[in-house]
C-alpha cells in the first residue's frame, strides 16, 4: 500500500484521501485503514515542504485546511464509536504534526495564513475536553466505555509530552494528577503501579519546568 502512494499523483493522493473516508468510518477498528490515511497525510506534506517557502499563504492554507478536517472527523468517529484504539492512535499522528503545523503558522503569521487564529492553547483547550469528555466510566462492565477512558487518559499524558515548554507548563496545570491516575486505575487496574510511577514521574516533570520557568 505504501508502494502505492508513492506512485499516484498529489490529485490521486488527495482523491484517496477521500474516498478512503467512507470506508475508515465503517472500519473503525482495522487500523490498515488508518495507516493509508497516515501515508496520504505524510505524501501530502513531503509534496508541500519544498513549496513552503514560495507560496506559504496558498499551500498553507490548503494543508491547514485538511489538517483541521481530518481532527473534525477523527474526534466526531471517538465520539461516536466508543474505546477503539486505532482511531485515538491516529489522533496521536495527526496532533503532532498539526503542533508542528501551528509552530510554524506562528512564524509565518505575517502571511495571513488560518493558522494564526488556531493558536496552539486553543488546540490543547479542545484536546482536554475530549479527553475530560471521554473519561467517564459509567457504572457497568461495559468494557468498551473502560477502554476509551484509558485510551483518552493515555493520549493526554502523551500529548503533555509534545508540546513546546511553555505550553506544557499551563497544560500540566489544567491536568488533574490525581484524576487521571484514578481514571487509569479503574480502566486498567492491572497496572496500577505503572500509573503511580507514571503520575509521579509528570508531576516531578511539571515541578521541574516550573521551578526553570
Amino acid at each position: 500500500m505504501h508502494f502505492f502512494v508513492d506512485l499516484i499523483s498529489c490529485v490521486q493522493v488527495l482523491h484517496e484521501l477521500m474516498k478512503s473516508r467512507k470506508w475508515a468510518g465503517l472500519h473503525v477498528a482495522d487500523s490498515s485503514c488508518f495507516h493509508f490515511r497516515t501515508r496520504l497525510l505524510q505524501r501530502i506534506l513531503a509534496d508541500s515542504c519544498h513549496e513552503l517557502e514560495d507560496k506559504v499563504s496558498d499551500i498553507r492554507l490548503e494543508i491547514d485546511k485538511i489538517w483541521q478536517e481530518e481532527l473534525d472527523w477523527n474526534e466526531t468517529l471517538i465520539k461516536r464509536y466508543v474505546g477503539r484504539e486505532a482511531l485515538w492512535l491516529h489522533r496521536r499522528f495527526l496532533s503532532l504534526f498539526w503542533l508542528r503545523l501551528l509552530e510554524t503558522g506562528v512564524r509565518f503569521s505575517q502571511h495571513k495564513s488560518s493558522i494564526a487564529a488556531n493558536t496552539i492553547s486553543t488546540f490543547l483547550d479542545n484536546e482536554l475536553c475530549l479527553a475530560n469528555s471521554s473519561s467517564s466510566i459509567p457504572d457497568n462492565d461495559y468494557e468498551d466505555f473502560q477502554a476509551q477512558a484509558f485510551h483518552s487518559t493515555t493520549y493526554i499524558l502523551w500529548l503533555t509530552k509534545q508540546v513546546p515548554k511553555s505550553q506544557r507548563i499551563k497544560l500540566g496545570k489544567n491536568l488533574r494528577a490525581g484524576s487521571l491516575k484514578t481514571v487509569l486505575n479503574v480502566a486498567c487496574p492491572e497496572r496500577c503501579s505503572l500509573w503511580d510511577e507514571l503520575i509521579g514521574y509528570l508531576e516531578a516533570s511539571d515541578q521541574g519546568l516550573e521551578e526553570t520557568a
